[in-house]
């Protein structure tokens, strides 16, 4: 049941980015309608029958997408919202109901994982898709206008939609080829033996800083908790369930602080079309170093 509900959320993903890809070979005024539109047709074909594709074709089609982005060759057309005066008013209108559809999706996400065994990825497709219905309802909008906006949104957003998943994959690739292990061996030559604190404090800083480079936290996690966590941390004793979850929420500070986390920092800045592309990351800074401070804290006196 649950991987029958999965595909189908893969299914309708890629629909929307083939759609997106049509929406960008059929635009006059599109500059780079031709590489933006094989982009996206890739990529939703990927979502949909990547399982019955062999894993080499993959490969091929991710570095053709990589090299249409490189070369600049993906862009967003011309493709636009509503006057200013049309939403102005329809935000009179409607109020602060607007917000109860984006809401319900973690509201469902988080429901659908804690209360059934379907996982929080399909609470997550089945919260969105609810959240699309809701959105329906509240705005009063015609269906119609759901591909056009998929559309405009997905190539606003442009190339760094496909980064949180290649990230990912690097970050296995990285636990497969012993990172983890020569990170170890680096570090035991730094960290003094035996001392707590020390181990403590570079788990989490190293769980920060790797995330900021890797973008994931998940991807994170598996290569510096083999080469620190440990051998630093829980080797001496550290609860593994609270160093473990600690050590995993200190990543997310460094996702709060680098454009490598892309659907967090670089997406909401791309929507609200803010003249500082690193806004948010700038925003959120004070946050994330303080809240990696208090990680180190609690680790250090909780786990042990």
């Amino acid at each position: 049941m649950k991987n029958m509900i999965l595909e189908i959320m893969y299914l309708l993903t890629g629909l929307v980015a083939i759609a997106t890809g049509a929406y960008a070979l059929t635009d006059k005024k599109h500059k780079t309608k031709i590489g933006t539109g094989i982009f996206w047709i890739i990529f939703g074909v990927i979502f949909m029958a990547g399982k019955n594709i062999p894993s080499h074709i993959v490969g091929i089609l991710i570095f053709v997408m990589g090299g249409l982005t490189a070369f600049n060759k993906v862009g967003c057309g011309s493709q636009e919202l509503s006057s200013e005066e049309y939403r102005e008013e329809r935000s009179h209108k409607i109020g602060d109901s607007i917000f109860f559809p984006a809401t319900s999706i973690g509201l469902i996400a988080f429901a659908v994982a804690q209360f059934t065994d379907l996982g929080g990825l399909v609470g997550l497709g089945l919260g969105s898709i609810i959240s699309l219905i809701f959105t329906l309802v509240v705005t009063k909008e015609n269906p119609k206008y759901i591909g056009y906006e998929s559309s405009r949104m997905l190539q606003q957003i442009g190339s760094t939609t496909i980064l949180p998943q290649l990230l990912a994959s690097l970050g296995a690739l990285f636990a497969l080829a012993g990172v983890g292990t020569v990170i170890s061996e680096i570090m035991s030559g730094i960290i003094p033996e035996n001392n707590i604190l020390a181990g403590v404090t570079v788990y989490c800083l190293a769980m920060a800083l790797f995330t900021m480079i890797m973008g994931n936290a998940f991807a994170a996690f598996a290569v510096i908790t083999a080469g620190i966590g440990i051998p630093f941390v829980f080797s001496h004793g550290a609860n593994p369930a609270i160093a473990g979850v600690l050590g995993l929420t200190a990543g997310y500070c460094g996702t709060l602080l680098t454009p490598m986390a892309a659907n967090f920092n670089i997406v909401p800045a791309a929507i609200m079309e803010m003249k500082n592309k690193n806004g948010v990351i700038a925003a959120q800074a004070p946050v994330g170093l303080a809240l990696l401070f208090l990680h180190i804290v609690v680790m250090y006196l909780w786990a042990f």
